[in-house]
């Protein structure tokens, strides 16, 4: 049923509710080095050993182990508080990071790359949920949360810009090792300065005693069909990173890489501009479903791009497709999940698009180091569409049903609420 809305809170208003710069500028600065991890330890990898498989694998298994315990640490976030979590993730982020570089550089075996990355991936502040929580505590029950959940995956976007170009760089003026080395300063310094700002974290206090059943935001069904929609999204970042990676080398340009991937990540970033400053009628379940098809669509195009001015026009467009998939997601589980476990669910969907991302990784660099440069834009193609025919098939999942399971509201919130 279409919406009545016809008016949108705009941007301006959003950003003069009380206390939101607290958290937004420093939540800023600490996701950042999330957007250099993959491709910093891709090329490092890469360079350390010739192969692109080998490069892949490693970064596929840290975005196996990020996947795997983010929704435990937003779980932990909602019932302890983000800064308990924060600290001890930062300081183990930083050091595995430097840990997996130092193997890199003396040519360590694989098993010792990989024991490495489980730490790193597992140890990944989650900046981007917890300042959705934060939103979400700010502006409960406010039309505020769509242009917030809109706002929020613009900074993501903006941080897909300048993260992959920063890495690339770094990574291929400076030292193949100064992306990762980087990213694991950036984080720590980002992450201390994020938990430092505890006056706008949820406050966890009732959260501790309540006397409720804590269930696992993927108990709801809706949650589930968004994280395979969000899987397909995963696969789309890390095809692109791996497969414009081994195109821009074969060209004989890789500091096209970084440029390639900016434009990308920039129609993704503008896209969700314009899709938080747009009164949609359509409800978010349709738009979901109508914008998964365009980025399936787009996305199965890709490999079939041979020259750079081509690839960047496509890349555009898939970036373009991709915001409003993301919104939509993300405006969604405000709508299926109680305000007590949206850190949790907002990092199963934040874990999705990681795991998504590894496995693409993984699969790209076998094509690529397989076939031909640029084989690994087939990804992309092949796990949109899967995604996007399970989204179909399974949509009437995403509507709000009456609810039957407690789940504890924490932070701050009085009374425990049910999901179904």
């Amino acid at each position: 049923m279409a919406s009545t809305v016809t008016k949108r809170p705009g941007y301006g208003q959003l950003l003069r509710t009380r206390g939101a710069w607290t958290f937004l500028v420093p939540g800023f600065a600490a996701r950042q080095p999330f957007a250099m991890l993959t491709i910093s330890i891709v090329l490092l990898v890469q360079h350390t050993t010739g192969s692109y498989g080998v490069a892949g694998a490693a970064a596929a298994v840290t975005g196996v182990s990020m996947a795997l315990c983010a929704p435990y640490g937003g779980r932990l976030a909602d019932r302890y508080g983000q800064r308990a979590v924060l600290l001890p993730g930062v300081l183990l982020h930083a050091l595995s990071g430097l840990t997996l570089t130092a193997l890199a550089l003396t040519h360590a075996p694989l098993w010792a790359l990989f024991a490495a990355a489980v730490p790193t991936g597992a140890s990944v502040p989650q900046i981007g949920p917890m300042v959705r929580a934060r939103w979400g505590v700010r502006l409960q029950g406010s039309p505020l949360m769509n242009t917030a959940a809109a706002f929020e995956s613009v900074t993501d976007e903006l941080t897909f810009v300048f993260g992959p170009l920063l890495a690339t760089a770094l990574c291929t003026t400076v030292a193949p090792a100064a992306g990762l080395v980087t990213e694991a300063t950036l984080t720590l310094l980002g992450g201390l300065l994020f938990a430092a700002s505890k006056s706008t974290q949820p406050a966890v206090t009732a959260a501790r005693h309540a006397r409720v059943e804590h269930v696992s935001a993927l108990r709801v069904p809706g949650v589930r069909v968004l994280v395979v929609a969000f899987l397909g999204i995963g696969s789309v970042f890390g095809g692109m990173q791996v497969s414009l990676a081994a195109f821009t080398e074969s060209i004989g340009e890789p500091g096209l890489n970084g440029v390639l991937y900016g434009v990308f990540a920039a129609g993704n970033m503008l896209s969700g501009i314009v899709c938080g400053a747009v009164a949609w009628k359509a409800a978010p379940r349709r738009r979901l479903v109508a914008g998964y098809g365009a980025l399936a669509l787009t996305a199965s195009g890709l490999w079939t791009a041979h020259s750079v001015p081509l690839l960047a026009g496509l890349g555009l467009l898939v970036g373009m497709c991709i915001a409003p998939a993301l919104i939509t997601g993300y405006t969604l589980v405000e709508d299926l999940v109680p305000a007590g476990a949206r850190t949790e669910a907002f990092t199963w969907l934040t874990g999705a698009v990681a795991l998504g991302q590894a496995v693409a990784v993984t699969v790209a660099g076998q094509l690529e180091d397989r076939l031909w440069a640029g084989a690994g834009f087939l990804v992309p193609a092949g796990g949109t569409l899967l995604a996007f025919a399970t989204l179909a098939a399974l949509r009437s999942r995403l509507t709000p049903r009456p609810r039957s399971l407690t789940v504890a509201r924490g932070v701050g919130h009085r009374a425990p609420v049910t999901v179904d």
